[in-house]
């Protein structure tokens, strides 16, 4: 019994300062048909939001494609000549960290963008999390004090139980 009140107080407990945690998504650039020739990629970026911090992951033949960033007059003519990064790496298997808010024109310099090998993505700041609902009042106490006057002794009664669970386990 004393093993399932712990549980019940440590669960009560993880819901009460539960935090939410923000964390970076990684895009496969093209999905599973990955970063090829006769690919729409401007298709396939669209509905997506590109975070800072995310990640766009590249799969391809290392032996015939890379990855460039351009500025957008190159991206818009598959110009190659004039590369801002070279994203590449060797392995055809490359990361572009999108560490900065800006558009990232990113194409295939041995040719593939011919072929609709590019890619332009926007990178924006995380939107702001969602404000709280104002607190509505019951009579003379509102929500938040009626809740607190019943969480905090329930959360130290918690506290206290998965204590003495504890040095009761010792």
């Amino acid at each position: 019994m004393a093993r399932f009140t712990v549980l019940i107080a440590a669960v009560v407990l993880a819901f009460v300062v539960a935090v939410p945690e923000v964390t970076a998504k990684k895009y496969t650039v093209g999905e599973n048909k990955f970063w090829n020739p006769n690919i729409n990629y401007t298709i396939w970026a669209q509905g997506k939001h590109f975070y800072l911090g995310d990640w766009l992951y590249f799969v391809f033949d290392r032996n015939q494609h890379n990855i460039l960033e351009v500025n957008k007059t190159d991206y818009e003519n598959c110009n190659a000549d004039h590369p801002l990064v070279n994203w590449t790496r060797g392995a055809g298997r490359d990361i572009v960290a999108l560490n900065v808010t800006k558009h990232y024109y990113l194409l295939d310099g041995k040719g593939g963008c011919y072929g609709g090998m590019k890619l332009a993505v926007k990178v924006e700041k995380l939107p702001p999390p969602p404000k709280a609902a104002p607190v509505k009042s019951i009579g003379s106490v509102s929500m938040a004090t009626g809740v607190a006057q019943f969480m905090i002794p329930f959360a130290l009664f918690s506290v206290s139980t998965v204590w003495d669970a504890i040095l009761r386990m010792w």
